[in-house]
């Protein structure tokens, strides 16, 4: 028979819970081992995506009563009209190649109503993945958009080159002159000695 304070024998196939150390002797929590996983509290941060400028923005339009889709394209700041509608597209971009396709343009939609008066009826982004996302609502016609034209080619800064300096001519010298003092001074030719006197004797 086993004594009573015995430990009691562990189960074939349960979890068995870890082993603690002692508890530290001001009651604080112990650190973790070294070699344990830590948390990195390091911020990452997402890379905004390039967008492509496009001159020209395509659209498809349908006519729900007769069922005709006509396919039309326009400027950025061109009206072109549709039916009863008026679309003006002021900017369309698309992505690199490398990146997903994700075309989109802000449009904006006037109706000519049979009085002649112009109403806005849409003001907004269109993507052409989802053309259902940002719909022009009218009872007869349809506008979407379809792709975008005509990119515009990317400016690419160059660095600024310092100019040159200019090197000035050399200066010519003036001729050395001789200074009064501790210079020395360039002596003068010697003329040449008289001759002597000739000598009477007496």
């Amino acid at each position: 028979m086993a004594p009573a304070n015995a430990p009691a024998a562990a189960t074939p196939g349960a979890i068995q819970p870890a082993a603690l150390g002692p508890p530290s002797a001001n009651g604080a929590p112990q650190q973790p081992a070294e070699g344990s996983p830590q948390l990195d509290d390091t911020v990452v941060t997402e890379v905004p995506t390039q967008k492509i400028d496009n001159g020209r923005a395509v659209f498809s339009g349908l006519d729900k009563i007769t069922g005709r889709i006509i396919s039309f394209d326009a400027a950025l700041g061109e009206t072109v009209q549709f039916g009863a509608l008026r679309v003006t597209t002021r900017a369309c971009y698309t992505r690199p190649p490398t990146e997903p396709t994700n075309t989109d343009a802000f449009v904006e939609v006037d109706e000519v109503t049979l009085q002649g008066e112009v109403k806005r009826i849409f003001t907004g982004w269109m993507f052409a993945s989802s053309p259902g996302l940002h719909a022009v609502e009218h009872p007869i016609y349809d506008v979407w958009l379809t792709d975008c034209a005509s990119p515009v080619p990317t400016k690419v800064a160059e660095p600024a080159t310092p100019p040159a300096p200019e090197i000035a001519p050399p200066t010519p010298r003036p001729p050395s002159r001789t200074r009064q003092g501790g210079s020395r001074q360039q002596s003068a030719p010697l003329a040449p000695a008289a001759p002597a006197a000739p000598v009477q004797q007496n």
